[in-house]
């Protein structure tokens, strides 16, 4: 299996549980927000870190959700309810159930994306949750 760019069946998808997908899709989020700062030049670590936790804390991608819940298709509104709807066994601080909610449907739904090998759908939606 290629890590970087799996391709996994849905069989194999199915066998994994929504906060394993939240899991996964947290890691290639937050990724994605380092990759975009870096690429706008921003080089202080410190400046990275602060910029990186704003924009990967559950109120700000319970806000990316709803930028982008009108841009998905049947499927993948389907897939980000499942995991918005996952069992989680606590909320973090500064984050309301709504929000920490939210948070976990598009981490699942970005985990399901990436390990189904969707680069150009996860790029579209990225930039689209990131827009001003």
């Amino acid at each position: 299996m290629n890590f970087f760019s799996p391709q996994m069946t849905e069989q194999e998808l199915n066998r994994i549980s929504m906060l394993g997908l939240a899991h996964i899709g947290d890691g290639v989020y937050e990724l994605m927000i380092r990759t975009m700062l870096c690429a706008q030049g921003h080089a202080a670590a410190g400046e990275l870190h602060r910029l990186t936790v704003a924009r990967a804390k559950a109120p700000a991608q319970a806000k990316a959700a709803e930028k982008l819940l009108p841009l998905l298709t049947e499927e993948e509104l389907a897939l980000f309810k499942r995991g918005r709807n996952a069992h989680v066994h606590g909320v973090p601080q500064g984050a309301s159930v709504g929000e920490y909610h939210a948070a976990t449907g598009l981490e699942a739904l970005f985990g399901w994306l990436y390990l189904q090998g969707r680069q150009e759908r996860l790029n579209a939606l990225f930039s689209a949750a990131m827009e001003d």
